[in-house]
């Protein structure tokens, strides 16, 4: 049974940080691609970052381009979300994801509040 727990979510004054982690169980880590979405009340949930087994990245959003980060610990089996210079429409549920050709699995989610 595959799964993805996630932490380090929080309450964060604006300008502040936080990393996400996502700890993945089973063997699925090293081979599928990862990523991390969000989703803030009465919103879509959007694309924010993703990372392949090699770890080449890519952030997805303009608004967080040059404030957040991925990475990956192949060791750890995990996944990080750095957030740096946090805005109040930083504010949302986050989940991380990984997929494959047959498989789609996704964190429990996790809150980011940005609020002073």
């Amino acid at each position: 049974q595959v799964q993805l727990v996630q932490s380090g979510g929080g309450l964060v004054q604006p300008g502040g940080s936080l990393r996400l982690s996502c700890a993945a169980s089973g063997n699925i880590f090293r081979i599928n691609p990862m990523g991390w979405y969000r989703q803030a009340p009465g919103k879509e949930r959007e694309l924010v970052a993703t990372i392949t087994n090699s770890a080449g990245s890519t952030i997805f959003p303009d608004s967080v381009k040059g404030r957040f980060t991925i990475s990956r610990d192949n060791a750890k089996n995990t996944v990080y979300l750095q957030m740096n210079s946090l805005k109040p429409e930083d504010t949302a549920v986050y989940y991380c994801r990984s997929w494959g050709s047959a498989s789609d699995y996704w964190g429990q989610g996790t809150q980011v509040t940005v609020s002073s």
